[in-house]
């Protein structure tokens, strides 16, 4: 068991590089089309639409941007949440957000996280959590960056979960641990995947 643990570890660690490896050079107008692709095709969506909470993620340089939707459902009166570190658990929460700008401050790694003063928003009233990550594949797996934080929020997480990510990061296959979520769909600038198997976690 200890050595299939190793075995596994080390492909994800080869996996994850590879794939950083494809969007190392990405010129930000490419970013900028492409992520203007995804967010087109996901408010096509009927999980987008009927989504009432959702949960966001800040964009790091090598992820898809829908920041844009994020402004769009505050205006729209949508309850918005983005994840934030607490240092007493050692976990991320999902905090209910209402300006993007006001709300927001550098967090455990540099990226924006809701200031501390922001409400827990109940990971069990979330009806849709889009999910970044470095690597996806067509059975709804996810390669993260290592930490496992996100599988730990996802665990909790209500509602549809939906991966974002570039065409690039689409892999024909992602090793999967038993504590690794699956994914209810993905979307990319040019697809929507919609996972047969794993269904929406009702709150």
């Amino acid at each position: 068991m200890k050595d299939d643990t190793a075995l596994l570890a080390s492909l994800k660690k080869d996996l994850r590089a590879r794939l950083r490896a494809r969007l190392r050079d990405f010129p930000a107008p490419r970013r900028e089309r492409d992520s203007a692709q995804a967010r087109a095709l996901l408010a096509r969506q009927r999980a987008w639409k009927e989504a009432g909470a959702v949960l966001f993620y800040f964009p790091r340089a090598d992820e898809l941007d829908l920041l844009p939707l994020l402004e769009q459902a505050l205006a729209e009166g949508r309850a918005v949440a983005l994840p934030r570190f607490v240092p007493e658990t050692g976990r991320y929460a999902a905090c209910q957000i209402e300006n993007l700008a006001r709300d927001c401050a550098p967090g455990k790694f540099g990226i924006p996280e809701p200031a501390a003063r922001r409400p827990i928003f109940p990971l069990n009233r979330l009806d849709l959590t889009l999910v970044p990550g470095v690597g996806f594949d067509p059975a709804g797996h996810r390669l993260g960056r290592g930490g496992g934080h996100y599988d730990r929020l996802l665990a909790e997480a209500a509602g549809t979960r939906c991966g974002v990510a570039f065409d690039e990061q689409m892999a024909e296959e992602i090793p999967a641990e038993p504590h690794d979520i699956a994914l209810n769909c993905i979307v990319t600038p040019t697809r929507w995947m919609e996972i047969p198997g794993p269904r929406p976690i009702l709150p």
